[in-house]
C-alpha cells in the first residue's frame, strides 16, 4: 500500500496525515519543534509509518504547508537584505501607500520597512513605462551598490527598478554584476522575475519579501530532506502555494513569497473540495493564529492584493495600510493573531486582552506545565470546563487545570475584581469577539452577509469557539469535518499542482481587439510552457486557465475576472460586462462597459490529479470513554453538567450543551444549539430560536 503524506507545521503543533490508495486516513498531531522543525516533521512522519504498519518507503509524495515564512515576516527574523532600484526611488518603502488601518488613532506607528535605509542604494538607469530605454543602465552605480551591501554582509539581494515590468534587461545585467560582486552565496531576487506588474510600491515590497525569505526557507528544506533522508524517506517534496496550489521544493526555495500563506491555504482547499457546491466560511483557529476566508459555490476567493506584518493579515481595503504589500495570488485569507497560545494580559486601562502575543510550543500555555508562566487562551477553556485535561492530543499531552485556574485567579480575576469562571467566560468572549473580525474581513468587507454561509470550523480550537461566534454573527449552521485538528493537513492532499504567471497589460477594452489580448495571451503562454517543464510537465498533463485584472479607468484597484473566449480569441464585451457584475456585487455599483480597463493578464497552469474519496479516519490516540463534566455557557446559563461524547454518538441528533470530544480537537455545542451528524461523518451544529 502506498501512501500520501500532508505535513502542515503551525506555531504550537504539527500536523500529519497519511492516506492510503484506498482513501483511509491516519492523523497525527504533535508539538511542534522550534529549534530545529526538520526534526519534529521526521519524528512524527516515523511514529505515523509505525502506526499503519508501513515502511519509509511506501510513501511516494508528501505534501507540505508551513507557517515560518509568514513567521519570519512578523517576528522581523528574516535575513538581512539589501535593496538596489532606480536613483530617485529608495525610500518607496517608506513612502508606502496613504493608507492607515486605524483612522482615528493617534498614535499608530507604520512599521519599519524590512530593509534599513542604509541597505538602500541607487543605480542610475531609466526606461520608461512602454519599455522604452531613456537612460542606460551605469554599470559602475550599480558595482558601488553592491560594495556598500558587502560591507553591510546582507545575505539577500532584492533589485526592483522603475518600469523593470517593461523591460527587464537593466534589472537583469545588475543581477549578474551582483553575484560578481557579492558571490553565488547571496540570494538574489528581481523584480521583473517575480512580479511583472505595475505599481512600483507594491513591486518593490514584494521582491523585499522575497529576498528577506530566501536564505531563511532555503536553510528550512535542506534541513527538512535532511532530517527526512535519516529516516529513509526519499519521496518528493511539493510545498503549498499561497493561492492554494503546491509546487516544487526547488520552485519554493527560488521563490518563498508565493508561500507566506501556506499552512492557512490548505485548509481552506480541503473544505472547498469536501463540498463543491456550498457557500461557506472557514473558520481555522490553531495555537497561534485563527485565520477565515470564504468559498462560495464551492469556489476559493482569491487575491492579488495583500498585506502581511500587521496585526491582522488580510486584503481587505477598508483595513490595509499596516503590513508589507505582498502582490501576489493569495487565497483571500484573514489571518489574526488568537490561536490557544494566545497570552492573557490587561492593557494600562484594566481591559482584558487576548494576543497577539502566542506563547506557542515552548513553553506554551501554564497548562503544558512546560515553563509558561503567563495565561493564555487555553488555560481559560480549561476552567471553563471545555478540554479534558486528560485527553488532549489523546492524552498524549497532559493538561494541569490547578495551575490554569491559579495563574487565571492571579493574574486576571483579581485585578478585574471578578469570579475565576467570569473572568475566563469574559477572556473567552474577548478572543471570539477578535476572531469576528477576521470572519467579516472576507465577507462583510466583501459585500457579503454572514448569514448566507455555512460557518466551517477546523483547527485545533476552531470547534471549541464556533458555535460562540456563530452567535455573534447570527448564523445558523456550523458544520465540523472529521478529524478536524489535522484538517489542513488533510487539505495538503487534496491540493494541485498550480503556477501562475503574470504580466502588465494596460489597454482600455474599448480601445484594443480580441487580437490583440490573444497575442499577449499566446507570448505569455509560451512562458508558462516553459516553467511546467522545468517542473517536469508536458502540455497534455496540465490545463491553463486565463485571467485578467480589470478595473475602470481612473480607479487604484481591480478585479480578477476568468477570461472568457469565443471562438479561440477572448470575448470582450463579455468580459466588460462579467467585471461590471461583480463590481457591483462587491461595491455596490456599476459603471458603463466602456470604462473598463485591463491592467494586468495572468495564466494558470493546473495539474489536477485522480484522488480517492476518503473513507473511514483513524488516529493516533486511544479510544476513550470521558464522564459528565461541569462546563460554563456564560452568565445566562451559569454552570452545567454537561455529557461528552464522541462523534459517533450522534448518529441521532442531539440538543446542546454536550461536548464532542476526539483525538484532535474538541467540539463544543452550548444550549440553544442541536448537533447532528451528515451523511459524510460531519458534526452539523444548528442554532435553535433561543
Amino acid at each position: 500500500m502506498k501512501y500520501r503524506a500532508g505535513i502542515d507545521i503551525g506555531g504550537t503543533f504539527t500536523d500529519l496525515v497519511l492516506m492510503d490508495e484506498e482513501g483511509s486516513v491516519h492523523a497525527e498531531k504533535l508539538l511542534t519543534t522550534p529549534d530545529e522543525f526538520g526534526r519534529g516533521i521526521a519524528e512524527g512522519l516515523a511514529a505515523a509509518l509505525r502506526n499503519v504498519g508501513a515502511e519509509p518507503g511506501d510513501v511516494n509524495i508528501i505534501v507540505h504547508g508551513t507557517t515560518v515564512a509568514t513567521n519570519a515576516i512578523l517576528e522581523a527574523k528574516g535575513a538581512a537584505t539589501g535593496l538596489i532600484t532606480t536613483e530617485g526611488f529608495r525610500d518607496v518603502l517608506e513612502l508606502r501607500r496613504l493608507r492607515i488601518p486605524e483612522m482615528y488613532s493617534l498614535n499608530w506607528t507604520k512599521p519599519p520597512p524590512l530593509v534599513p535605509r542604509r541597505l538602500r542604494r541607487e543605480a542610475r538607469e531609466k526606461v520608461g513605462p512602454r519599455g522604452d530605454v531613456r537612460l542606460p543602465l551605469d554599470e559602475a552605480s550599480v558595482v558601488a551598490a553592491c560594495e556598500r551591501l558587502a560591507e553591510g554582509n546582507v545575505a539577500a539581494v532584492a533589485i526592483a527598478y522603475l518600469h523593470a515590468y517593461a523591460n527587464p534587461a537593466h534589472e537583469q545585467r545588475s543581477a549578474e554584476i551582483a553575484r560578481e560582486v557579492l558571490g553565488t552565496d547571496v540570494f538574489i531576487t528581481c523584480s521583473s522575475d517575480i512580479l511583472p506588474e505595475i505599481r512600483e510600491y507594491e513591486r518593490t515590497s514584494t521582491t523585499v519579501i522575497n529576498a528577506y525569505l530566501g536564505p531563511i526557507l532555503s536553510g528550512y528544506f535542506d534541513s527538512l530532506q535532511r532530517h527526512l533522508k535519516q529516516i529513509d524517506v526519499t519521496a518528493p517534496v511539493q510545498v503549498m502555494k499561497s493561492d492554494g496550489g503546491v509546487m516544487s521544493v526547488a520552485a519554493a526555495t527560488q521563490k518563498p513569497a508565493y508561500i507566506v500563506e501556506s499552512g492557512p491555504a490548505a485548509g481552506v482547499i480541503g473544505a472547498a473540495r469536501l463540498d463543491t457546491t456550498a457557500n461557506i466560511i472557514t473558520l481555522d483557529m490553531g495555537g497561534t493564529t485563527a485565520k477565515a476566508s470564504m468559498v462560495e459555490h464551492g469556489q476559493v476567493a482569491r487575491t492579488g492584493d495583500y498585506e502581511v506584518g500587521a496585526g491582522i493579515n488580510l486584503s481587505s481595503k477598508l483595513v490595509m495600510g499596516g503590513g508589507y504589500a505582498l502582490k501576489l495570488p493569495v487565497i483571500d485569507i484573514s489571518e489574526i493573531g488568537a490561536g490557544g497560545g494566545s497570552i492573557v494580559s490587561l492593557d494600562r486601562g484594566g481591559l482584558v486582552k487576548v494576543g497577539p502575543e502566542s506563547a506557542g510550543a515552548l513553553p506554551g500555555p501554564v497548562c503544558y506545565g512546560r515553563g509558561g508562566e503567563e495565561p493564555t487562551f487555553t488555560d481559560s477553556v480549561l476552567t471553563l470546563g471545555y478540554l479534558n485535561p486528560g485527553h488532549l492530543v489523546g492524552g498524549d499531552l497532559q493538561l494541569d487545570a490547578n495551575r490554569a485556574r491559579q495563574v487565571l485567579e492571579t493574574a486576571i480575576a483579581k485585578p478585574i475584581e471578578r469570579d475565576l469562571l467570569d473572568a475566563a467566560w469574559g477572556i473567552f468572549q474577548v478572543a471570539c469577539g477578535t476572531m469576528v473580525r477576521a470572519v467579516k474581513a472576507v465577507s462583510t468587507y466583501r459585500g457579503r452577509d454572514p448569514r448566507d454561509f455555512t460557518l466551517f470550523a477546523f483547527g485545533g480550537n476552531g470547534p471549541v469557539v464556533a458555535a460562540e461566534i456563530a452567535n455573534l454573527l447570527d448564523m445558523s449552521e456550523v458544520v465540523v469535518p472529521p478529524t478536524p485538528g489535522v484538517f489542513s493537513a488533510f487539505g495538503l492532499l487534496l491540493s494541485d499542482v498550480e503556477h501562475e504567471i503574470s504580466r502588465a497589460w494596460l489597454n482600455r477594452l474599448a480601445d484594443v481587439g480580441p487580437a490583440d489580448m490573444e497575442n499577449a495571451y499566446a507570448a505569455l503562454q509560451k512562458e508558462l510552457y516553459g516553467v511546467m517543464a522545468d517542473e517536469g510537465y508536458r502540455q497534455p498533463d496540465y490545463s491553463v486557465t486565463r485571467y485578467a485584472d480589470l478595473r475602470y479607468a481612473g480607479q487604484a484597484h481591480e478585479l480578477t475576472i476568468e477570461t472568457a473566449s469565443a471562438g479561440g480569441a477572448p470575448d470582450l464585451a463579455t468580459l466588460a460586462l462579467e467585471f461590471g457584475a461583480e463590481h457591483e456585487r462587491t461595491y455596490g455599483h456599476k459603471a458603463e462597459a466602456e470604462a473598463v480597463e485591463c491592467v494586468t493578464l495572468r495564466l494558470i497552469a493546473r495539474v489536477a490529479e485522480d484522488r480517492p474519496a476518503r473513507k473511514d479516519a483513524t488516529s493516533g490516540g486511544a479510544d476513550h470513554k470521558a464522564d459528565p463534566r461541569q462546563a460554563y455557557f456564560g452568565p445566562v446559563y451559569g454552570q452545567m453538567e454537561t455529557p461528552v461524547i464522541d462523534r459517533a454518538e450522534l448518529m441521532n441528533p442531539v440538543t446542546g450543551p454536550v461536548i464532542v470530544e476526539e483525538y484532535d480537537s474538541t467540539c463544543i455545542v452550548p444550549p440553544g444549539w442541536k448537533v447532528a451528524l451528515d451523511t459524510q461523518n460531519n458534526i452539523v451544529l444548528t442554532r435553535g430560536n433561543t
